[in-house]
């Protein structure tokens, strides 16, 4: 019997002291009264949560506004983040619209050009050098189909073997490489290409 006292005044001490760590909130009312409940403080009131072992407050005001901005923060970024897909998924569509053009000029003309002279890049699988450009794919390949068709236009150029673009190219501007079967080589820059 002497046992089961103790127990019983610590199982009580537990569960009172664990109702009051739950929580407690001072809450003060449009006309300023003040009350101390163990829920959150309605919606229409203003509030605080109190801290049971330090006694602190917490404005549940700024705490609620903290999480309106991080919330807001988030779907921003959301967004942005969708923005970024849609814009790479038009990137490569057109990327591979231009492509596709550059192989019907091939298939079109089997004597101005070798099969392979130019080999379409693969937006998901691009070559190191085209991978720093990958921005402009779609400007790389109408350029890539402008530089052939001008380097035969210069009749110096029989048959297009290679068109790629070239390791001279920087950000601003683009340089293609045209080997032609005369073993004459030509290097337009987008600025050439352009006119």
């Amino acid at each position: 019997m002497k046992l089961v006292q103790p127990l019983v005044v610590i199982l009580a001490t537990t569960l009172f002291s664990g109702s009051i760590l739950a929580g407690a909130y001072k809450c003060t009312d449009e006309e300023g009264n003040t009350s101390y409940q163990s829920s959150p403080c309605a919606i229409e009131n203003t509030g605080a949560k109190i801290n049971m072992k330090t006694g602190g407050l917490t404005d549940l005001s700024i705490e609620q506004k903290k999480n309106e901005l991080a919330k807001e923060i988030q779907n921003q970024q959301a967004a942005e983040q969708l923005k970024l897909q849609e814009q790479a998924a038009k990137l490569k569509q057109q990327a591979l619209m231009e492509s596709a053009l550059n192989q019907q000029l091939v298939k079109d003309h089997p004597r101005q050009f070798s099969a392979f002279a130019i080999p379409p890049y693969q937006p998901d699988k691009l070559p190191a050098l085209i991978k720093l450009h990958e921005s402009r794919l779609p400007e790389i390949e109408k350029f890539r189909r402008l530089a052939a068709q001008k380097a035969l236009a210069s009749g110096e150029c029989l048959r297009v073997e290679s068109d790629q673009l070239s390791s001279r190219s920087t950000t601003k501007q683009l340089v293609i490489s045209i080997d032609c079967s005369s073993a004459k080589t030509f290097h337009f820059n987008e600025t050439e290409l352009s006119k």
